[in-house]
């Protein structure tokens, strides 16, 4: 049984051989199928499918599974198989990767050099002086907190004074005694972009993203050399750009250029985590999916939120004032006031940390967080991609790999820092072994990495439209309304014609699912949980 152009009919598809064939790598090819119906070939059609869908070529004769066939003899035919995600990535196809390694064009190797990320990375343990820091902030003796591990008094003596070293084991069960320090610290995706450069943004939808094409608002752009946009409900949250399609005026043949951008903003990362999630997929399932479309990270942002107010960022500036830091990167930039909060920016593009005050800078904007402290890892390119394939390829979990890079690259001290410490041989080493450490500092990055990875799927509202009307047009309506003009307020609402990026943001709001396969899920969306942990593939509550 097979679909063609929503009808149904009783046809097997049987492969009758490829009638496309180029030595440039492509990722969708025009095949010929046949339908067969009681032993015989009743039709053929010569369809558009992805490579990397289909896998393996079948054997010339041999059933193929196609679901759906959709088009005509004018636009062409396109087909769509039965195919999970999952069977797509175990069936990636094996001539496409021999085609790959022939053009030189596999998975990207990171360079090393002198100033590679990968050069010399630091870890750093949760010591006595941390342990100490944790019992001040938690207002704890150690009496109170060895009644609470069930441990004696005289072990966490032992731990504080360095007579013991602190286990793992110790340390989870610190956390699992104050689930209060276990939750002060969470790790989120903040900003994602990527670059396929055998995709359309159309076909980064259907195939990549596994969005409903129908929320997306096709409009011109001029940004970034492209010349088309496709912009889910509307707005540049979620966002493809690619080129669009060009009809040459002499040959009326349709020419379309390959190559395309996909942007997550701060939010469109949320509004993402929750198509993820309709699609029982994570974090790493995704880019080890783009990777298979040859996507390349352009730019990764890494949120570390510090629910607590572990860090205080007036401390911070004063830190830097008084030269109580080192930082691999030569420039910093501070920013903002006490009053509508800090940002402190160390080196520049391709590889920025930033720290900045989020609670303050919320409430600028009219909003409410349960964080109030931010730290961000800004990655671009070859940086970023380092940090994936540490990711995919080495089983490394992105929370340690991401307080590994904090702690090589960034440091506060309580004491301030000389010029000869700065001059010597082994900076670091020396600033260590002799100035003692920003305890704040120091318990985040050594906290950090027994912190989670968190997504927080979200979905499309109207919220930026209604606090503005709340804020700005309600008291005018008052007035409308006791002056006897409400009437006509009405009217006009019920008669407005809605724009084109309106339409799609109202769309998108009253969609519950929107992906392709969320129809096939048994997922409560009235209902969703808050938070998922990245580590759980289950995506159980985190």
């Amino acid at each position: 049984m097979i679909t063609i152009n929503n009808e149904p009919k009783a046809y097997t598809p049987i492969f009758l051989g490829t009638t496309q064939h180029s030595l440039r790598l492509s990722l969708q090819i025009l095949i010929m199928v046949g339908m067969k119906l009681n032993d015989e070939i009743v039709e053929t059609y010569n369809v558009t499918v992805s490579a990397i869908e289909l896998g393996q070529l079948p054997n010339i004769g041999n059933e193929i599974a196609i679901d759906e066939i959709t088009g005509s003899e004018l636009s062409g035919f396109k087909a769509k198989l039965k195919q999970s995600d999952a069977q797509m990535q175990n069936t990636a196809s094996t001539e496409l990767a021999k085609l790959v390694d022939l053009k030189n064009v596999g998975r990207y190797q990171l360079l090393k050099g002198k100033n590679i990320m990968t050069q010399d990375m630091n870890t750093l343990e949760f010591d006595a002086n941390n342990l100490k820091y944790v019992r001040q902030i938690l207002n704890a003796s150690q009496d109170s907190l060895a009644k609470r591990l069930k441990i004696t008094r005289q072990t966490v003596n032992r731990f504080e004074t360095g007579e013991q070293k602190i286990s793992n084991k110790f340390l989870d069960k610190l956390l699992g005694a104050y689930p209060e320090l276990a939750e002060s610290i969470e790790v989120q995706f903040d900003w994602v972009s990527l670059t396929f450069p055998d995709l359309t943004s159309k076909q980064v939808i259907a195939d990549v993203l596994r969005l409903q094409e129908n929320l997306f608002l096709e409009r011109p752009t001029s940004q970034n050399f492209y010349t088309r946009e496709m912009a889910f409900a509307g707005e540049k949250n979620i966002y493809i750009q690619d080129f669009a399609p060009v009809k040459n005026p002499e040959t009326q043949a349709v020419d379309q250029r390959f190559g395309t951008t996909l942007y997550l903003t701060g939010k469109g990362t949320r509004l993402f985590e929750k198509a993820l999630l309709e699609q029982s997929m994570n974090w790493h399932d995704f880019f080890a999916k783009a990777r298979l479309y040859r996507g390349h990270l352009t730019r990764l942002d890494i949120a570390i939120n510090d629910k607590w107010g572990l860090l205080d960022m007036n401390e911070l500036v004063k830190a830097l004032q008084e030269k109580r830091f080192w930082s691999k990167s030569k420039s910093y930039a501070v920013h903002g006031n006490v009053d509508d909060g800090w940002t402190v920016d160390f080196g520049k593009s391709p590889f920025v940390i930033r720290a900045y005050d989020k609670h303050k800078e919320q409430a600028n904007k009219g909003y409410d967080t349960d964080v109030k402290t931010r730290v961000e890892l800004e990655l671009h390119q070859d940086k970023a991609e380092y940090v994936l394939d540490e990711w995919l390829n080495n089983d490394e979990k992105l929370v340690s790999i991401t307080f590994d890079i904090l702690y090589t690259y960034l440091w506060f001290t309580n004491g301030k820092i000389g010029d000869q410490q700065l001059k010597s041989d082994a900076v670091r080493d020396e600033i260590e072994a002799t100035v003692e450490p920003m305890p704040a500092w120091s318990l985040l990055t050594a906290l950090g990495k027994k912190m989670k990875f968190v997504r927080e799927p979200k979905k499309q509202s109207v919220e930026r439209i209604e606090k503005w009307v709340l804020q700005s047009v309600v008291p005018s309506l008052a007035v409308l309304k006791k002056t006897g003009h409400w009437h006509e307020i009405i009217e006009a609402i019920n008669t407005v014609e809605l724009s084109a990026e309106h339409e799609k943001l109202v769309m998108a709001t009253t969609k519950n699912a929107i992906t392709q396969a969320s129809k096939q899920l048994n997922i409560n969306f009235e209902k969703p949980t808050k938070k998922y942990n990245e580590g759980d593939e289950q995506g159980k509550r985190a």
